[in-house]
This record gives C-alpha cells, structure tokens and sequence, in this order.
C-alpha cells in the first residue's frame, strides 16, 4: 500500500474499530475517524442518557489519543427507513429477518464511502473480524482468523464495487490479540465489553421494541400431532428455533410441559393463521431437507449447481454441508442431513472452504 493514501475508519466507540484505527496509522495511512449516527432512541438505563453519546465520546478518545480527524456521519434518518422500518415489516409478516446484514449492505457501506468520498478518501475502512483478498483483479471474503468473532453472517451481501475500497484490518488478529494491542497502547476501551444485539440499536428486548410498532394479536399454540395446547400473543414476536417462553404472553399447559419433559421450542408458524407449533428439540416435524433462498449476493459469479458447500443459518451457527442448485426461477438449499430451526428471514450464508461466496434469505 502506498504511504499517505487517506482512510475513513468507522469508529464505533468499541475496542475493535480503536485497534484497527491504529494498525492503519502504522501502515502509513492518513486516517480519518468516522462515528455513525445511526439510531437514539435507546436510552442508558442508568444515566438516562442516549446511548449513543456515550460511545461517541469514547470514539473521540480513541482519535485524540492517535491525533487524528474525528468527523461524524449522521445516517439516522436512512437508518430508520431502510433498516428499522423493512425490519418491523419482516416481524409484521412472520418472518425473522436479518437486520444488521442490511445495516451492512444499505448503511455501513455504500453511504459511508459516499460520505467519505466526499472527505477525499481512497479506502474506508472497519473494525470487522473478516478478511479480504484481491486474486488477480477479483476481491474475495474469507473466514478471518478468530472463528469465534466471524462476522461474515452479517457481511455476505457485499459486493465487488464494495471490497474494491474497503480494508478490515483485524482479520489477521484473535479478539485477545486486539485487546492485547489496546491495552499495550493505553486505549481506554482495551477491556470494554462487546456490543450485542441489533446493529446501532443495542442490546433489547425484542417483544418490548417490536410492541412498540406491531400491536399483539392473540393466536393459539398447538404440538406437532395438531392438538390445542396453548396461546401466544402475535407470531411476529418469535422465531423458529427459539425456546418457547413459559408466561401469561406464550402459555403452553402444564398437561403439555409435563408430557414431554425436556425444553420446548418453536417449531414452525403459520403467519395466515397466526398459529404456533412447539415441540421438543430436533422433532421430525421440525426437519427440513430443502428450502428456497430469494434476493441472493454471489460476491463472485458462480454456476449452479454449487456442490461441497457449506451454509450457516445463524451468525456463529454450525457449517452444514450441502447442495445449491436452480430449478426454472428458484434457488434451492439442499441438506445433507435434515436440519432444524430454518427460519424464514433468516439469512443462508454459503462457503466453500475458507471463503464466504454469499448467499440469500430464507423461505
């Protein structure tokens, strides 16, 4: 890379952009700290405070301490109608989407290098553990070095016209290694915990944000042989997979509970009839053998059928092996063993070995 090339870097306020801010220094970049404004509505439990305040105070400790610009890019309002607003429509439908995967594809990305463009950048830069390689004029993602971190589930929907600009520099390092560096470099977020929920919104409870816009609608729960079992309060308020909660909001009697002893768990719902199946885990009726996957991201072309592939249907999940192939207009997922809890929404994330190829949302 040449020296003084300039990079915005997305300065969340966490440990991890921090480090990479500083990896960029080092490389001889002119850095620029970039904190998105992205959603305010959640509030400190204890101050009272936005919560957002907070880590964008720390982000700019972050560039006094390395002595670069810190600048703020306000996406709020593009935030709320392109993330937040598809989200609540997703829960209305019955489906559990994927929000921080469109975060990444509509948000952190595409606008953030408009902005940054605008500052005369050349790269933009995030604290993401992945890693990007250029073969012969062609970027591809890899699986980055500490497994435990991948955020690949959330970045598949990357494109070349993204990675042509982009640099993550963390995707060599282990979390330890990261909170290594800021600790040996005096960053005051070197232990700062890590964020957890939805992209920019935080750590919530679901229902209570979801209720916020989506009304209740009582529904009733059966067991996986068709039998009345139960009430629930809206199917939009839970995903296939889930254990069942066991309150005045999802009741399941205790004729039931007792019957089968161990957990149970969501199975499968019926948006049209707004109807919940439970059962135990791994219940014949919670297998799937194939599903469709809709708006797909090949990061690189590829040709159907895609044969010694791996998917992941949750962020960290386990890699199943499988098969893609195209029937007339459908994309299809093929298990090689029967799989539980595939849930509409959700996003299908392929590999082939070491490398992220894309993938699309479930149905």
């Amino acid at each position: 890379m040449k020296e003084h090339k300039t990079v915005v870097i997305g300065l969340s306020g966490g440990v991890d952009s921090a480090v990479a801010a500083l990896l960029l220094k080092r490389q001889g970049f002119n850095v620029i700290g970039a904190f998105m404004k992205n959603f305010s509505d959640t509030k400190d439990s204890l101050t009272g405070e936005c919560s957002w305040i907070k880590e964008k105070r720390m982000a700019q400790k972050i560039t006094a301490k390395l002595n670069i610009e810190f600048v703020i890019f306000d996406f709020e309002k593009e935030y709320k109608e392109y993330v937040i607003k598809p989200m609540f429509k997703d829960y209305s439908a019955g489906l559990t989407p994927n929000p921080d995967a469109l975060c990444n594809k509509i948000i952190k990305f595409p606008l953030f290098w408009k902005k940054a463009k605008a500052l005369g950048a050349d790269y933009i830069a995030m604290g993401h553990y992945i890693k990007s390689n250029n073969k012969k004029g062609k970027y591809f993602l890899e699986i980055p070095k500490d497994k435990k971190k991948d955020q690949s589930y959330f970045l598949y929907d990357l494109t070349q016209k993204d990675l042509e600009h982009t640099l993550f520099p963390i995707g060599s390092y282990t979390k330890e290694e990261v909170r290594k560096i800021a600790k040996k470099n005096n960053f005051p977020n070197y232990d700062k915990k890590g964020t957890s929920g939805i992209c920019f919104v935080g750590k919530i409870d679901m229902i209570s944000f979801l209720k916020n816009k989506i009304k209740p609608k009582q529904g009733i729960i059966k067991n996986p042989e068709g039998k009345i079992i139960g009430n629930h309060n809206g199917i939009m308020y839970y995903t296939i997979g889930q254990r069942a909660p066991n309150n005045s909001e999802f009741n399941v009697n205790k004729e039931y509970r007792n019957k089968i002893k161990n957990k149970i768990y969501v199975i499968s719902k019926n948006a049209k009839s707004n109807v919940l199946i439970v059962g135990p885990i791994n219940h014949p009726s919670s297998l799937k053998k194939q599903f469709r996957i809709i708006k797909t991201n090949w990061i690189n072309p590829i040709k159907y059928p895609l044969k010694n592939i791996k998917i992941r249907i949750r962020h960290l999940g386990n890699l199943y092996p499988a098969e893609i192939k195209k029937e007339k207009a459908k994309i299809i997922v093929l298990l090689k063993k029967p799989l539980s809890s595939v849930s509409p929404g959700q996003s299908c994330v392929v590999y082939k070995n070491r490398q992220i190829l894309g993938g699309g949302e479930i149905r």
